[in-house]
């Protein structure tokens, strides 16, 4: 056995180690600190309250900040959908959209994220896609579709001639997803997350205002579409806006079920021949 001069303990953790085990536990989904004392979640809200020493619950008297120890309850209702619906129209440029989400406190999954994954791409480029929620390796990097999802997402558009790292618009990539901070355990949003984050989806699409929109996955599709089956609705022309929109196959989907590779290049095929047909004439803007 090891003597306690060898065991390592919290309080002689060096930063380097303490800031590894850190990220192990993010790894492994937790997403919550523990607090300083012990809570009984038996107790009534009430009783836990008055154990918490968290004062009488008084409301705060109108236009004067909460007196010190005052409750969530006490604070004023905060609709986390209208926050950002005003955060995001008040973004007339994509680095400030990517200020405004990167200080919008109403989504918990913030608290969890290494990094707010914002897009990646040329901006000017005639096809946004728009995947679901960073994974592992783009909460990382920073960057939406980084992994092995990612790496097929390449080679699957670079098939008809379109990569995000091109710089001519014709040829060129932009992407984004749903959420911008990774899910634990890269679970699937919640209905609210994905609500609270739509307001700025959209008003990154007017931003960027793309000539077509993929969906990539059934998330994606239920944010903006209002609809879910991605096999139902892939291989058919939407629209958002007056914008054409073409539902996908989340390239992680195909990556688990090869198989559905041949609809995913159906519908390469069909977004290449919309492209085309969509060119404007020589010597026209």
């Amino acid at each position: 056995m090891d003597s306690a001069d060898d065991q390592i303990l919290p309080e002689r953790m060096c930063p380097e180690a303490a800031l590894a085990a850190l990220e192990w536990q993010i790894d492994m989904g937790a997403d919550e600190a523990i607090g300083d004392h012990p809570v009984n979640r038996f107790d009534l809200p009430e009783t836990a309250q008055r154990a918490a020493g968290k004062g009488d619950g008084a409301p705060a008297p109108p236009g004067q900040p909460p007196a010190r120890g005052a409750t969530e309850a006490d604070l004023p209702a905060v609709d986390p959908v209208t926050e950002a619906e005003r955060a995001a129209a008040a973004a007339d440029t994509l680095e400030e959209l990517r200020a405004a989400m990167a200080g919008f406190d109403h989504c918990e999954l913030k608290k969890g994220a290494r990094n707010l994954v914002f897009a990646d791409g040329n901006p000017a480029a005639r096809v946004m896609v728009i995947g679901e929620a960073p994974g592992r390796d783009e909460d990382r990097a920073g960057r939406p579709f980084v992994g092995r999802a990612g790496q097929l997402l390449d080679r699957m558009f670079a098939a008809i001639g379109l990569a995000r790292g091109a710089p001519d618009p014709e040829q060129a990539l932009y992407i984004t997803n749903i959420l911008p901070w990774r899910p634990p355990q890269n679970r699937d949003p919640t209905s609210e997350e994905i609500a609270m984050m739509r307001p700025f989806v959209l008003r990154h699409v007017d931003l960027v205002a793309p000539d077509v929109i993929v969906l990539m996955g059934n998330i994606a599709c239920q944010a903006l579409l209002g609809q879910r089956g991605i096999t139902r609705l892939r291989g058919h022309w939407h629209e958002l806006g007056s914008r054409p929109v073409l539902p996908m196959f989340h390239p992680a989907y195909l990556l688990r079920n090869p198989a559905a590779k041949r609809e995913a290049w159906a519908d390469l095929l069909s977004l290449h021949t919309r492209l085309k047909n969509q060119e404007k004439p020589d010597g026209q803007d």
